[in-house]
């Protein structure tokens, strides 16, 4: 079991029920006796605290346990940051819907309190490394956890392209884009393409046309430690967007290629007990 000593809060910035979830966490946690570590942005909304603060990618080394309080949006960017240090990070819901931020702020203090006990389920998410090249040369770099997306940006046009899979042509497709997730982000845009929900430990990628020009073009999954590169073509007429996690854009070119693999380490998630991604596929999706 590990020890909790020294517990780092992030929250999403620009809401008044964050702020306020993350004062009354504060409290709690300096009240049992835990050292609070506060991420530098947050802290300039908490005048006065007093407290040690960091960045995120610090916050790594520093502390035994990340909270995050706001939505999934918020988790997504504290567990790319924080993924390589190997720090667990446990997530406060005050987003509309979270299938990683898991406990409700009105249960804080009772699923905090029993997380810092020991009491809790641990996993494991991959993560992805995109990396575009121009004639051989990197010229951009993003990660992501729930997705890489290739989409038109601004533009109305269609994107033509190859997909490679483990160096092997799998086919040349005209359409908005193309969505390459993870189990994490199965869950996220990816469903709303028509991919498929894919259970978090599953070692897979799934990639989903978006809107393809020709019917039979399917989502296809495929293992999770296979290279997936998008070779745009030379007569694409605009310039289009690679989007990680819908929070890192960067432009393509026609002619370039974009390289999606897994990351060498993973995020560590941490649910209170009872966690179940059924329930929570059943409570956020709606199904009966």
């Amino acid at each position: 079991m590990e020890d909790f000593r020294n517990i780092g809060l992030i929250g999403r910035l620009g809401s008044p029920n964050v702020l306020e979830t993350v004062r009354r966490l504060k409290r709690f946690l300096l009240d049992e006796g835990y050292n609070v570590i506060l991420e530098e942005k947050l802290s300039e909304l908490l005048p006065g605290h007093g407290l040690q603060i960091s960045t995120p990618k610090m916050m790594g080394e520093i502390t035994d346990l990340v909270i995050v309080v706001g939505g999934d949006g918020s988790l997504l960017g504290a567990a790319r940051a924080l993924a390589k240090s190997n720090v667990p990070v446990l997530g406060v819901n005050r987003g509309r819907l979270g299938f990683l931020t898991d406990i409700s702020p009105d249960e804080i203090e009772e699923k905090v309190a029993e997380v810092l006990s020991g009491r809790y389920v641990a996993d494991r998410r991959f993560l992805l490394d995109a990396e575009i090249k121009r004639q051989g040369e990197p010229v951009g770099f993003g990660d992501a956890l729930n997705d890489v997306i290739l989409h038109p940006g601004k533009s109305a046009r269609m994107i033509h392209f190859d997909l490679y899979i483990e160096g092997q042509f799998v086919y040349s497709q005209r359409s908005d884009g193309l969505i390459v997730s993870t189990p994490t982000g199965s869950t996220a845009y990816s469903l709303s393409g028509g991919g498929p929900i894919m259970h978090p430990k599953l070692d897979a990628l799934v990639l989903v046309p978006m809107f393809p020009h020709t019917l039979s073009s399917r989502p296809i999954v495929v293992d999770g430690n296979s290279e997936v590169k998008i070779v745009l073509n030379e007569d694409v007429p605009i310039y289009p967007q690679i989007s990680c996690d819908g929070q890192t854009h960067l432009t393509v070119a026609p002619g370039d290629s974009v390289t999606i693999r897994k990351k060498p380490f993973k995020a560590r998630l941490i649910h209170p007990i009872g966690h179940n991604f059924y329930e929570t596929c059943r409570t956020k999706l709606g199904w009966s």
